[in-house]
């Protein structure tokens, strides 16, 4: 079998799989959001956001459904914070990401009964209203050539969180 990759900045040459972690001591550098499983670092920051006074829940947030592919709206009480906390994952991953491209990501298939399912994108309105709460709050920029874009200040909040999280999975 082919030998699995190794992470160029941990210096053991330690494997890349879930058994062989890498500890704060063998880091050459800080933890980024890229370091952390997705969900763990997700459900942090959607914490994060609700604890924050500068990110609000809209209105309108228990009334909306999230795609036209979807019967009913979500049932958590903080499916809006944890929605924003994986958009500005997707926006610190991929930079130049607008409101189109995550619409196609959190789209799905719309079931349509006996006839053919068809992919729907998902609501453009939640993506777009996320952006701007993220924009004001200095977390993401316009980036040059369309889209959004991590700004300092939000790419050091996320690091920062994702180190956080880094560290508890240590200790478990």
């Amino acid at each position: 079998p082919p030998k699995p990759a190794l992470r160029p900045h941990i210096l053991s040459t330690t494997p890349l799989h879930p058994q062989n972690k890498a500890t704060m001591a063998e880091e050459t550098r800080g933890i980024c959001v890229r370091d952390v499983p997705a969900k763990a670092f997700i459900s942090a920051y959607a914490e994060h956001l609700k604890n924050s006074d500068k990110f609000e829940l809209p209105v309108w947030a228990d009334l909306v459904k999230t795609s036209v592919a979807k019967e009913l709206a979500p049932y958590g009480d903080d499916w809006y914070y944890i929605r924003a906390a994986s958009i500005a994952r997707k926006v610190y991953l991929r930079p130049g990401v607008g409101v189109g491209q995550l619409r196609k990501w959190y789209g799905g298939n719309n079931r349509r009964g006996t006839r053919t399912e068809h992919f729907r994108k998902a609501n453009a309105g939640i993506i777009r209203s996320v952006l701007i709460q993220l924009e004001e709050m200095k977390v993401t920029e316009k980036s040059d050539g369309g889209g959004k874009q991590m700004s300092r200040v939000g790419q050091q909040d996320l690091d920062r969180i994702a180190g956080r999280v880094f560290e508890d999975a240590e200790e478990e």
